[in-house]
């Protein structure tokens, strides 16, 4: 099956398609890819913002409305949005009362939910953050922390909502949320593979004969291959692998939900038999609910979510919201013109001359990951959902664009860099687009003051230093962990080391050198994660299938510093520099 649209332009299209099917509810935020409720609610109520990548409508912009979300924000296919669209997305949809953020519990989304929530708090806009954990495949009961958010979102987003809408405070609704988490629990079958916007074959695919237990909703495959079972069977499947974290009585939410391509028909001749089975094990379903939630593009499969209620939470759940996406369609406003986002960057127009130095670096390296775009995408398939190579070279688009724009107003090298940091973390998005953004911007505040023709080997290694702490403080890696930090370490150490030998009156064309030696290590460091297992992001969860694939992030960072390699020794034997011919691309 083929989605419609391309993967350079889904999200734009359908985000303005939807804010224009559904304007009587919603309003898009002015230069974000968000929603907010058309209506501004009550001066002083607590906004609740959702969101994370597109691909799981209704989730999230679908559940804007009176009585659950206040916001959405939505990022591209499966890949968290960037802090600054999160950002102005928060600050459209605060009303006074501060913003409860909610999302599922993905690094990507932890990373720029958490720089927007820091940039609020810097501007006296107080928040809270629940971390949705209800897939009970994706960690053990005894680490919480660990799982991932599913279709749980749509319960925990309900019940934050209401107590949003009920009056509670910051407090009192992130306290309600905290509560309708842990009283989550969910587990999920796939039957057949999701396809990405463009692509012309599934992301995966499951035998005919076989069915995939405790699957993700990124694509990821499942933990578990069964053989095809009955839909009796199939309930039975679901329901015994939650009892076990279940009460033994009580009553619950249940939620079957849909992943894009099962029929509504098929869910429902599953769902007679978890009713059976839950009030066989002594629990009491009053509210529930079988459709679609959180889907996953048009991945065929289903979820059983079940929320354990206590009177707060039945209230909570029971209380009326208006969304497109769930119970009720607004009220009519009358005809809304439709909205169209005037993109830049989208067009690829003709040769452009590099402005500088720090565009010229980045132009090959662009160029550079666009040849490996596939290869970056195949390593991150492996235990992964495979979109690496395609955000990179998004995000170096991007980050060349805006370094020339720097360079051609007569930015330095620091401000270059902190804007194709900027840039590079806003369009990318993923926790890739976070950390490859603070490592540019941070290199750049090293340089600051620094003229090209005065970086000297110490001066470099000195900025690589500063960079490599921020990207360990926002990213938590540790060597060994099977990340990009596993060839930017070993690189960062043979800079300083080149440094530390380096001349007195070593500059520019040591410090070419240098990187160049430095950019050496990188690449034979990241050809050794392949022997490593990964204890960081999604991979880690299939660390199995990663073993004896080198990291993507890792590879990626490696092919980078070698072409910067490459163009400052060429740009010192003063070869032509070359012109690019591409700019941005959402």
């Amino acid at each position: 099956m083929t989605v419609l649209g391309t993967a350079t332009t889904f999200k734009r299209d359908w985000l303005d398609g939807f804010a224009t099917a559904y304007g009587r509810t919603v309003r898009k935020v002015p230069g974000a890819y968000g929603v907010v409720v058309r209506r501004p609610p009550r001066p002083g109520k607590v906004a609740v913002v959702i969101g994370g990548g597109c691909g799981h409508y209704p989730s999230f912009a679908g559940l804007v409305g009176p009585g659950l979300a206040d916001g959405a924000v939505v990022g591209d296919v499966f890949t968290s949005p960037s802090a600054e669209q999160v950002y102005r997305t928060a600050r459209a949809a605060d009303n006074g009362g501060g913003v409860l953020f909610g999302y599922g519990n993905y690094q990507g989304d932890v990373l720029h939910f958490g720089l927007a929530a820091r940039r609020l708090a810097a501007e006296g806009i107080d928040s809270r953050t629940i971390l949705v954990t209800d897939d009970i495949a994706s960690g053990p009961a005894e680490a919480p922390e660990r799982r991932r958010g599913v279709a749980g979102d749509f319960l925990v987003f309900k019940v934050a909502g209401a107590a949003a809408e009920r009056g509670d405070d910051l407090d009192g609704v992130y306290a309600a949320a905290v509560k309708a988490n842990a009283a989550t629990r969910t587990f999920g079958v796939a039957f057949g593979g999701c396809t990405l916007p463009g692509a012309r074959e599934p992301l995966f695919t499951v035998a005919d004969d076989a069915m995939e237990l405790g699957l993700g909703i990124h694509g990821e495959p499942g933990v578990r291959t069964v053989g095809r079972l009955d839909p009796a069977r199939l309930a039975d499947e679901l329901v015994d692998g939650l009892l076990p974290e279940l009460p033994a009585s009580g009553r619950v939410a249940v939620l079957v939900n849909g992943l894009g391509r099962t029929k509504y028909e098929e869910m429902f001749v599953v769902f007679g038999r978890i009713h059976e089975r839950l009030s066989g094990a002594g629990l009491t379903p009053v509210h529930t609910e079988v459709g679609e939630f959180v889907t996953s593009l048009d991945m065929a499969g289903l979820s059983l979510s079940v929320m354990v209620l206590d009177d707060e939470l039945a209230e909570l759940y029971a209380a009326p919201c208006d969304t497109p996406g769930y119970r009720g369609t607004g009220a009519d406003l009358g005809p809304v013109e439709p909205v169209r986002t005037d993109d830049a960057g989208l067009e690829r127009p003709g040769e452009v001359p590099v402005a500088g130095p720090v565009d010229h670096a980045l132009t090959a390296a662009m160029l550079r990951l666009e040849e490996n775009e596939d290869e970056l995408g195949r390593l991150d398939a492996v235990a992964a959902d495979g979109d690496h190579g395609l955000g990179m070279t998004r995000g170096l688009r991007a980050a060349v664009a805006a370094a020339r724009s720097a360079e051609k107003a007569g930015d330095g090298v620091s401000g270059a860099l902190l804007a194709a940091g900027t840039a590079f973390a806003d369009v990318a998005g993923g926790a890739s687009g976070a950390l490859y953004g603070v490592l540019l911007a941070e290199t750049g505040a090293g340089l600051r003051g620094i003229d090209a023709g005065d970086i000297t080997p110490a001066v470099l290694a000195d900025a690589v230093d500063g960079a490599v702490r921020a990207f360990v403080d926002l990213g938590g890696a540790r060597p060994g962990d099977k990340t990009m930090l596993d060839a930017i370490e070993p690189f960062r150490a043979r800079l300083r080391a080149c440094a530390a030998e380096a001349d007195a009156l070593a500059g520019r064309a040591e410090a070419a050198a240098c990187w160049a030696e430095a950019a050496e290590q990188a690449v034979l460091a990241a050809l050794a994660t392949a022997h490593l297992t990964p204890a960081k992001g999604r991979a880690a969860r299939l660390a199995a299938r990663s073993k004896g694939h080198p990291d993507p992030g890792a590879t990626s960072f490696a092919l980078l510093v070698g072409a910067v390699a490459e163009t400052a020794q060429q740009a010192l034997t003063d070869k032509e520099l070359p012109n690019a011919d591409v700019q941005p691309q959402p």
